[in-house]
């Protein structure tokens, strides 16, 4: 285990910040420090924010001298996904028209981080109007992956993954609507939840300009951390309905199914012909699957009654209507849908849904891919649309790298990503942890069980080589 507190959970610096051995203000410090050091190779935080979170860590350090304590968060120092807005600091969405845009106020789900004593201090890379699984804008230029500067870290939470990987932040907040948690977590080698729809606020997503008003079909809001205790933490923070139900409304989230590895169901999907995996990519999944097995987990090779082609359909369908004020109509070949198609669409959700809730009823969690493939090299050449990867020799779309995470973000179910391993050439792997609508405690519960067998969790090397 590392003693730099940089690359320590939220959990253990919780505990070191409560029996004062360790200071809000020394653990911004080392934070800030390792920034400083690693940023400028991996330009993953765009802007920060230092007086007001020295102002702040001095707050929590007095209240803690006093024996007070701020909140679950005490003290903690964190990022934010550029695409969430932060009062007072500058919020682009990674898109020029909003270079200088400084929101008056805090998205709900920030506002719900700071309120638990929490310290936010920068803000992390983005693609422009998150509309990429790469990480590359024209205001901040190119993040890299940790593990291979010359790769992606993943996106569209691109950078938010590359700086909790590294240490320059101790938790961070992202989005998701086609996987822009999962992409990220699995190609940096950290953990992130993508929670079922609706449970976290995702008021203040800048997805185009005037953009925070309203929720985005099938997008959500949420954490991406160093390790399963850590999201288990966050989601405590953040789930609860936004301002305007709370009047009537609570949440409260379904116990976990199981609390020990010999009373997990889980089914497992890591391939299919319409969304096939790169074998070295597959090899790292079923290795793992095989050490559940080893260490008493019930493991079956089963899944839902589902047709991966006509479920990435929907999804296609779905997120484009929901990304539609995103897009330029005269620039993009994208052409709007009518109010029919979209509600027959949303009848075929329903189906879909129906059908992974009959899955559930003998299954706790599914085991299934997050991208096809390892972090690609960076390729901004051309479009987003029109790019293409080899997996297996074959040439593949870039969108139709999506077809794992848009099978389960369309179903609007929680999914925690756990890292599962490495490739033969080194570079990280996750796979997503699928649980039950509404159910999320039940998929972070799994994911933290499986992390178990796994190992502990790992710094890239050039985190690791830090001086400190």
């Amino acid at each position: 285990m590392s003693d730099d507190p940089t690359l320590w959970s939220a959990c253990r610096l919780q505990a070191a910040l409560r029996d004062r051995s360790l200071s809000s203000r020394e653990l911004l410090d080392e934070v800030v420090e390792r920034t400083e050091e690693l940023n400028p190779e991996v330009n993953a935080v765009v802007t920060m924010d230092l007086e007001r979170a020295k102002e702040r860590a001095a707050s929590a350090d007095e209240a803690a001298a006093h024996g007070e304590w701020l909140g679950p968060l005490h003290g903690l120092p964190f990022t934010v996904k550029d695409a969430i807005e932060t009062a007072g600091i500058r919020s682009t969405g990674g898109a020029p028209e909003l270079a200088w845009h400084v929101p008056s106020v805090d998205a709900p789900a920030v506002a719900r981080l700071s309120a638990s004593g929490g310290i936010l201090f920068g803000k992390t890379n983005a693609p422009t109007w998150s509309a990429d699984f790469q990480t590359h804008n024209e205001l901040f230029g190119t993040t890299n992956n940790p593990w291979d500067l010359t790769r992606t870290p993943g996106g569209s939470s691109g950078g938010a993954a590359a700086a909790t990987a590294t240490g320059m932040t101790t938790f961070e907040l992202g989005t998701d609507i086609g996987g822009s948690i999962r992409i990220p977590s699995s190609f940096c080698g950290v953990f992130g939840h993508k929670p079922s729809f609706g449970v976290v606020p995702q008021r203040g997503y800048l997805d185009h300009v005037g953009g925070g008003t309203i929720d985005a079909d099938i997008n959500v809001f949420g954490p991406l951390a160093r390790s399963v205790e850590d999201l288990e933490l966050l989601m405590g923070v953040l789930c609860g309905p936004g301002a305007d139900d709370s009047v009537a409304w609570t949440l409260r989230l379904p116990a976990p199914r199981c609390t020990e590895l010999a009373n997990l169901r889980i089914g497992t999907w890591l391939d299919d012909p319409a969304a096939s995996v790169d074998s070295e990519v597959g090899d790292v999944l079923e290795s793992a699957v095989r050490a559940f097995a080893a260490a008493g987990v019930t493991v079956t090779d089963h899944r839902p009654p589902l047709d991966m082609a006509q479920n990435f359909g929907l999804f296609l369908g779905l997120t484009g209507a929901a990304a539609a004020l995103s897009i330029d109509p005269e620039t993009s070949d994208f052409v709007p849908i009518g109010h029919r198609q979209w509600l027959e669409m949303k009848m075929e959700q329903a189906h879909i849904r129906a059908a992974w809730s009959d899955w559930f009823s003998n299954y706790d969690v599914l085991l299934c891919p997050v991208m096809p493939m390892a972090p690609i090299a960076h390729d901004i050449s051309t479009p987003f649309m029109q790019r293409t990867t080899r997996i297996n020799g074959t040439s593949r779309s870039h969108m139709d790298c999506t077809a794992w995470t848009g099978l389960v973000g369309v179903a609007y179910l929680p999914s925690t990503v756990v890292p599962a391993g490495r490739t033969r050439s080194g570079l990280p792997v996750g796979m997503q942890v699928v649980g039950p609508y509404l159910e999320d405690l039940t998929s972070l519960r799994a994911g933290r069980l499986l992390s178990g067998v796994l190992g502990e969790w790992q710094a890239p090397p050039l985190a690791q080589s830090r001086n400190h």
